[in-house]
């Protein structure tokens, strides 16, 4: 399946004038959004969203709902976050997310 381009677009605008640090990149069968060089969020191939954020978080995250871990190659990915695209229909919600995700990479050291 190929990744959500609406998706993409909300994406980029939910990044707004963020989006001149952000470098757009293939990965995983999605489209990434990288900040520093690590991703932040990601419209995945599986459909959704995929968002990167601080592993100490992720667990209340997950509790709240719409929400499952990443899994790859059959491993749960602890910090990595898979949002359903019906929980990102919404622009505020996305944006909460993109923001998450964003703010997280900020944290990470520049690849």
């Amino acid at each position: 399946m190929a990744y959500d381009e609406e998706l993409a677009d909300r994406i980029r605008d939910a990044l707004g004038p963020e989006l001149v640090n952000v470098v757009e990149k293939k990965m995983f069968g999605g489209l990434a959004f990288l900040v520093g060089g690590n991703m932040a969020v990601a419209a995945s191939g599986k459909g959704g969203l995929m968002v990167r954020t601080d592993p100490d978080t992720s667990a209340a995250l997950l509790r709240a709902g719409s929400v499952e871990p990443m899994e790859m190659g059959g491993k749960k990915m602890n910090g990595w976050l898979r949002v359903t695209t019906t929980t990102v229909a919404d622009d505020d919600v996305l944006d909460e997310w993109v923001r998450r995700g964003v703010d997280f990479a900020k944290t990470l050291p520049p690849k």
